[in-house]
């Protein structure tokens, strides 16, 4: 067995259940996850019309890993719309089987763990695939802690330079996973310094872009580096997805863009590791990359959810609207440190909120590690406001009650 393997720690949703081993919920009240970041929203009717219609001729042939010219181009196109960017769709774009397997796979085409202290830096907390990603790669991850004071934003000047000096890849996240925080253009600045002067790679995760409660879209990194004089995207692949912007996480459908010199190796490796698109889910997904109304329709459900909740929560947990994504970042009260022996704040907060109220929140330590010390996760829970607008004013009523009846 590949012994990189044993390096790997269990997902958070593995020790999710551990923890609620032996609880039995509260019968009184019907289940209510906010655990899962998995769109509930229903997909788009048009989307299904077209994944059904092309699925006559979409299966019949292999499909090129390099895509088809119809969804590159929609692809191209959109990024021109959202951001006011142009990319050659031929060597600058290549549609991806969502973005989780791409972040992955990506990893594996730019890590080079011959050379000595090869490094993978990344936010803590962060999304799971990192970690993975950078530890099957043969690297060594390094944790950059967020800040409370910059809406929990990776605090990138706390890398020392040697650090830097040794990274072959960064991995951002903006909007961030689980705090929702969005990187100004100075930050890019500095991060496309930072990688001029040590020649890593910047992999940018933009998932969540189109759910954001400010007027101003979030900045892509693609935008920022053509607003900065880097239109050839240097060391840079920005990695999106159909799965929140669209609702069909079902799909597995998206698509990375960026250096054409990054891109051409990539696709080197997608074409032995069998990356290619279904036919079928290439033409629906153009679609939807075509489509605005229902990302609009989308985007105000969100926030008309988020607008009820959020100040429910706010009067007893330490919680505020995130710039962007489905996410509350919840600071747990004092009083569940040391509630249960052998737990962490946010363990026992989520355990007992499960066992009281029947109803799912993360901890947020399941998110982070323990680096330098400490863990940043600690103390807060992760809600994904996924489901219909009532169901999630349900529970955050329930938690209200169960923060009032236990502090």
């Amino acid at each position: 067995m590949n012994p990189l393997l044993s390096r790997l720690q269990p997902y958070p949703f593995e020790r999710l259940r551990k923890l609620f081993e032996g609880i039995t919920p509260n019968p009184e009240f019907d289940a209510i996850s906010l655990g899962i970041g998995e769109p509930k929203h229903a997909a788009p009717e048009f989307l299904k019309r077209s994944l059904s219609a092309a699925l006559d001729t979409g299966l019949s042939n292999y499909p090129a890993t390099a895509g088809q010219p119809a969804l590159k181009q929609a692809c191209a196109d959109w990024l021109k719309r959202r951001y006011s960017v142009s990319v050659d769709p031929s060597t600058q774009l290549l549609p991806v089987n969502g973005s989780r397997e791409a972040l992955f796979a990506f990893a594996q085409t730019v890590l080079d763990p011959t050379l000595p202290g090869a490094t993978v830096v990344f936010p803590n907390p962060f999304y799971q695939i990192y970690e993975g990603a950078a530890l099957l790669g043969g690297a060594e991850p390094y944790y950059v802690a967020s800040d409370p004071k910059r809406n929990f934003a990776a605090d990138w000047s706390a890398v020392p330079e040697a650090v830097w000096a040794r990274t072959q890849l960064l991995f951002v996240c903006s909007p961030g996973n689980p705090a929702g925080a969005v990187m100004p253009l100075n930050e890019w600045r500095t991060l496309f310094e930072l990688s001029d002067r040590h020649g890593f790679v910047i992999a940018s995760d933009e998932c969540y872009s189109e759910i954001y409660f400010r007027d101003e879209p979030p900045l892509g990194g693609l935008e920022a580096a053509n607003r900065l004089g880097r239109a050839d995207f240097k060391r840079l692949m920005c990695f999106t997805s159909l799965s929140k912007r669209s609702n069909v996480p079902g799909l597995r459908s998206g698509f990375v863009a960026g250096d054409a010199s990054l891109i051409k190796p990539f696709l080197l490796y997608r074409t032995y590791h069998g990356g290619a698109m279904c036919p079928a889910i290439q033409a629906a997904s153009a679609a939807a990359w075509a489509e605005e109304t229902h990302v609009e329709d989308n985007r105000r459900q969100y926030r008309e959810k988020f607008a009820q909740v959020t100040p429910v929560l706010a009067e007893v947990l330490d919680v505020a609207l995130p710039d962007a994504s489905f996410y509350l970042w919840a600071g747990v009260p004092a009083s569940f440190e040391q509630r249960v022996a052998g737990l962490s704040a946010d363990e026992a907060f989520s355990q007992a909120l499960l066992a009281q109220y029947n109803v799912t929140v993360l901890p947020g330590s399941y998110l982070a590690r323990d680096f330098g010390g400490v863990n940043p996760g600690k103390g807060r829970v992760r809600m994904a406001l996924v489901a219909e607008t009532a169901e999630c004013l349900e529970a955050a009523r329930r938690i209200a009650d169960f923060v009032a009846r236990n502090t």
